[in-house]
């Protein structure tokens, strides 16, 4: 069996089709290309081209998960059920997390930062339910804790602020209140807050 050809794939332009004996055998990534030094002309037996075949499915599947954590940042558990979601076999999900992990690209607690900031940037968000978002993100509790430390958002201030904007859609204080419970600010700071 010999490569007869390496073309550039029409629309995803980071892939080449590998054509061995004229047929479509597999393709890769431009860096999986290089590093398996493949070329037009060279020979392979019936267990190179099944080497290929299976890293070109592992080449496929790391491409995926590195648009997947580009899009915005993950926990590692949302990359694992990523992997799981798209029936990457564990071991090669692993090597995928490590390589992400190594380069930077998959961080728990760069993630629970960035939802920290994010969600204090987009409405008054109590300490419990940011807490409630990360766990069920399956970041570790010592994570959120140190990232939450690190937050200097004032709590009583975020709960301000969401009085103040909900108060006309609840004019009626205990329905107000319940609101607030629910996202998870203390009933003596609601309390406090309302009756000041």
């Amino acid at each position: 069996m010999i490569i007869t050809a390496i073309k550039q794939q029409v629309k995803r332009a980071d892939r080449y089709s590998v054509f061995v004996d004229g047929k479509y055998a597999f393709s890769l990534s431009e860096s999986a290309l290089l590093d398996m030094r493949l070329n037009s002309g060279m020979e392979l037996d019936a267990a190179q081209l099944e080497g290929y075949k299976k890293a070109s499915g592992d080449d496929k599947a790391y491409g995926n998960a590195l648009r997947y954590v580009a899009m915005r940042p993950r926990s590692i558990w949302e990359l694992q059920t990523y992997l799981r979601r798209k029936q990457v076999e564990e071991p090669v999900a692993d090597g995928i997390i490590e390589r992400l992990t190594r380069v930077g690209l998959v961080d728990d607690v760069a993630f629970a930062r960035a939802w920290v900031t994010n969600r204090r940037l987009l409405k008054a968000t109590s300490i419990r339910k940011l807490k409630l978002e990360l766990k069920q993100k399956r970041v570790s509790e010592s994570i959120i804790d140190q990232v939450l430390r690190e937050d200097e958002t004032d709590e009583r201030d975020s709960l301000r602020q969401l009085i103040a904007k909900k108060r006309a859609r609840y004019p009626d204080n205990l329905k107000l209140m319940q609101y607030l419970a629910r996202q998870g600010f203390s009933y003596d700071d609601i309390k406090s807050e309302l009756l000041s």
